[in-house]
């Protein structure tokens, strides 16, 4: 059987960049957006490796408040609930369609893991028209540690009752990356723009600029011969 393809959501599948638009209204610097969301990623990491446990959207919130002190910034109640519920609605990127779509007629099983809750990713998937070409989707909040610690990857193996060999990441995060393979998963780089990897740990067989370019990569390297 060919390997199960496992999806990274954000900035992986989902454009992140849509929420600039937010950022420079609120903040007056669309730049913000990557300010927060770093801030959201390493306390996710916080919360995994000392604790307390919150969920990602929890994360989040406290993420942008500590955006706007720091910056100086005083931001409206509207301002924090547009940019918060607006990670409900981001668009997928140009490439992902067509990548999927290939993946699922070369006969692949995939599904996602996310440091989002459960319904978050749900509507994620929904809104961006993304829900169909996925079996399931897993969530960080099951064992309540955040990726990249290896709680989630073993998991998702777990429940999918594979041995870990059989799972590929796909992420445009070296984190992510570093993480799966870590827990004897492959692993394909999504090299995004500003995306790159961490020089400090083994490289991934597959790195590719989009979804799509990591298909073709994909359905040559895990697809059994005949």
């Amino acid at each position: 059987m060919p390997r199960i393809i496992v999806f990274d959501v954000n900035e992986t599948l989902l454009d992140v960049d849509a929420l600039k638009p937010h950022f420079a209204r609120a903040f007056g610097d669309e730049l913000a957006l990557r300010e927060w969301f770093s801030t959201v990623l390493l306390y996710s990491e916080v919360a995994s490796l000392a604790g307390p446990y919150s969920d990602f959207g929890a994360i989040g919130g406290a993420a942008l408040d500590m955006t706007a002190t720091s910056r100086r910034v005083s931001l409206s109640s509207d301002d924090r609930t547009q940019i918060l519920s607006g990670m409900r609605s981001l668009p997928a990127h140009p490439d992902v369609r067509a990548g999927l779509s290939r993946l699922r007629q070369a006969g692949f099983r995939l599904v996602t893991l996310t440091n989002n809750a459960s319904p978050v990713v749900e509507q994620q998937l929904k809104n961006a028209e993304l829900t169909e070409f996925f079996e399931r989707s897993f969530s960080v909040d099951t064992v309540r540690r955040f990726k990249p610690a290896p709680e989630p990857y073993r998991f998702v193996a777990k429940e999918l009752a594979v041995d870990a060999s059989t799972l590929r990441m796909v992420a445009a995060h070296a984190w992510d990356v570093v993480g799966a393979m870590q827990a004897g998963w492959a692993a394909a780089f999504v090299a995004r723009p500003g995306k790159v990897l961490y020089p400090l740990a083994p490289k991934p067989d597959i790195v590719e600029p989009d979804i799509s370019a990591a298909a073709t990569r994909i359905i040559a390297a895990d697809t059994p011969r005949k």
